[in-house]
């Protein structure tokens, strides 16, 4: 009978098994490398992941807020004095005052006594000298609908007509702004609740603090914590010039940052405020912020008329944002074995420059990695008395193989 064929040494390869096999390499270069990598490892979790990220706490990133606001100050503009009613938009009867954006206009075009009819348009660019010309321009301008003619604006410049609220608009003249805006001041009451840990927290002084809020202004330094900030401020630490943005209108973002560690209790959990500007700063067409608005009336004889309004203003948004964290049993151990797993990095990295990059890596290949193939257990003996540790299913005994662990120098 002819003996078993082997089988190919693909499968043979597929159906075998690794066992690892420690190897101790007396290499003073190795052994300081591999400690120095387990060292900033084990410095990278305790420094920054524990102390610096606190990923032994649970956080909360939901928060909960609510922001009133509330503008002072009086203003004089176009001889007559201008109160918070005047200035600060949307109208109490759309969006009563204290949302958390709103405008303080600064600056504003008035174009009175306007009434449906026909009239010459007022934008220079329909500027025409035939009827022609009109005809080709389309079917509306911003103020109105074209009639297809030709008719004087004064004396000297003929435009095309229209068919709206006449006098048409002019945006073009130049009007002074309300400087006394810079010195206004605007009250935050900011209420924030973190759901998870049911905590919440206001910006305001608590009752009995000693604070008197109505004398405190905000400063970054010497007044953190004061809601009440000055306009020209606000500019100032967003990076801009006060006239130069009440001419133009912009966009201020006022931020409050809310980050707090509620194992250190929550009297440590302050507000922080900062301050940018939103809308864009280059020099485009549409630069800046400005909307229109009209307050419409009736005469004795029924006829309606309007004013229409052209506002440049500063508009405030109040944006909050935060987060909380409490101590917690479940992310402490995720990532303490997450340090301790990583520290076998330092393993992996000497392992390849020991098999690539340092004399002897051939060497150190041939002991680290071992072939050993099946061993064939033999019939059994005729005499019972015959019988070997190999026969009883046992290996033979290699005695330079006594432990698992192979020690050799570099």
């Amino acid at each position: 009978m002819s003996p078993p064929r082997p089988l190919p040494r693909c499968p043979g390869a597929f159906f075998s098994y690794e066992t690892t096999k420690a190897v101790v390499v007396r290499s003073r270069r190795v052994g300081v490398l591999h400690r120095a990598l387990q060292f900033l490892i084990l410095a990278y979790f305790i420094g920054w992941v524990f102390l610096h990220e606190k990923a032994y706490q649970v956080r909360e990133t939901a928060i909960e807020s609510s922001v009133v606001t509330k503008v002072k100050g009086v203003g004089h503009y176009a001889g007559r004095v201008l109160d918070t009613a005047d200035y600060v938009t949307p109208p109490p009867v759309m969006s009563p005052q204290g949302a958390s954006v709103f405008v303080v206009v600064t600056k504003q075009i008035l174009t009175e006594n306007q009434v449906q009819g026909q009239c010459p348009e007022g934008d220079p660019r329909y500027r025409c000298t035939a009827d022609q010309h009109c005809q080709e321009m389309g079917s509306a301008t911003g103020s109105g609908m074209l009639t297809g003619r030709c008719v004087p604006f004064n004396r000297t410049l003929r435009t095309c007509e229209i068919w709206g609220w006449c006098p048409a608009e002019v945006d073009t003249v130049d009007v002074p702004i309300m400087l006394e805006a810079e010195n206004f001041t605007l009250l935050i009451k900011n209420s924030v609740r973190f759901p998870l840990f049911g905590f919440e927290k206001n910006n305001l002084p608590p009752p009995g603090s000693g604070g008197n809020l109505s004398q405190c202004r905000f400063h970054p330094q010497d007044q953190p914590l004061c809601p009440i900030l000055r306009l020209g401020d606000i500019a100032r630490m967003a990076g801009q010039d006060f006239p130069t943005l009440a001419a133009t209108g912009g966009v201020l973002g006022i931020k409050i940052g809310w980050v707090c560690d509620l194992d250190l209790g929550g009297e440590h959990c302050l507000p922080h405020y900062s301050f940018t500007r939103l809308d864009g700063r280059a020099r485009a067409p549409a630069s800046g912020y400005n909307f229109r608005h009209a307050r419409y009336y009736r005469l004795h004889n029924g006829t309606e008329h309007r004013t229409l309004t052209k506002a440049f203003g500063i508009r405030f948004d109040v944006l909050v944002y935060g987060n909380a964290g409490k101590f917690s049993v479940i992310p402490t151990l995720i990532n303490a074995v997450a340090a301790f797993t990583s520290i076998g990095v330092g393993t992996v990295l000497c392992d390849i420059i020991l098999l690539n990059c340092l004399h002897g890596a051939e060497h150190y290949k041939a002991r680290k990695f071992e072939e050993v193939p099946e061993v064939a257990v033999p019939a059994p003996p005729t005499s019972p008395t015959a019988r070997t540790p190999e026969a009883l299913g046992g290996c033979p005994r290699d005695p330079s193989s006594d432990s698992g662990t192979g020690s050799f120098g570099l």
